[in-house]
């Protein structure tokens, strides 16, 4: 893929290379990556990709995710924190009272529910790991997995010869330097297709105030819960549904998600 795009600015105009594809990728995860402590309350860890294309990201997404907290909080530096938001701690003391909680929560939801989005997810379920896998990383597990098809995601519109970059919050040094060396490894080639993933890792300090990262943190625990309990009501994940990645491309939107936007390890 040739195509030159330009650049438009207002002297001199300039044509760049085709070289990026046209989706961002957002990641956060739910629950401890460990294999060797399990909660019993909570015994998963939630892998979440959210794939936006650019252009909706930022003149849609972005915007309305700034205007809710310029809204409620009166600035737009607070980061939106799953955990926080439902404890209520921190900036999210607010939402003690039920009018502003259920205020907040409703324009999320829309702003969620409205934002397009592709989501691709892997639940890790800890109490059925086999004692050969107890010493693995939940996360890296999890990563190969979402990585594959997101490759399935970009060769299905055209543009697994681009680059796209995947976007994750950074969590401590010793964890960053093994997720950046797995992710080298499966995109080198330790995938199921057995060939190059054209990927580039990018990693984000919590204080970028990413919106994509903050998105990808609001969805992973709905997938967990709903994993958890699948006949538990759950309004976070029925929003979710229609935006899971699935076989049969906008035709089946909300079902046959199933080991294609939604895995699941072990598997069934």
């Amino acid at each position: 893929m040739s195509k030159q795009r330009e650049l438009n600015l207002p002297f001199p105009a300039i044509e760049l290379p085709d070289r990026f594809s046209d989706f961002i990728v957002y990641v956060d995860g739910s629950g401890d990556h460990s294999l060797q402590s399990i909660n019993p309350e909570y015994p998963v860890f939630v892998l979440a990709f959210c794939v936006f294309y650019k252009n909706h990201y930022s003149q849609k997404v972005v915007p309305a995710l700034q205007e809710l907290k310029f809204d409620f909080f009166g600035h737009d530096l607070v980061i939106l924190h799953e955990h926080e938001i439902r404890k209520q701690k921190g900036d999210f003391a607010v939402l003690a009272s039920r009018a502003p909680k259920e205020g907040f929560i409703g324009r999320l939801t829309n702003i969620i529910d409205d934002s397009n989005f592709i989501l691709i997810s892997c639940v890790i379920d800890k109490n059925r790991i086999r004692e050969s896998d107890a010493e693995s990383n939940s996360y890296h597990i999890a990563l190969r997995y979402c990585l594959e098809s997101l490759y399935q995601l970009v060769s299905e519109k055209g543009q697994q010869d681009l680059e796209t970059h995947v976007v994750v919050e950074r969590r401590g040094k010793r964890e960053d330097n093994e997720l950046e060396l797995e992710f080298r490894r499966i995109c080198d080639g330790e995938n199921r297709f057995r060939q190059d993933l054209p990927f580039k890792l990018r990693m984000a300090s919590k204080a970028s105030n990413s919106a994509g990262v903050q998105l990808a943190d609001l969805v992973a625990r709905p997938i967990g819960r709903h994993v958890l309990n699948p006949d538990q009501e759950n309004r976070a994940f029925d929003v979710l549904k229609a935006k899971f990645f699935c076989e049969g491309g906008r035709n089946c939107v909300g079902s046959d998600y199933e080991d294609w936007g939604l895995k699941r390890f072990p598997g069934p």
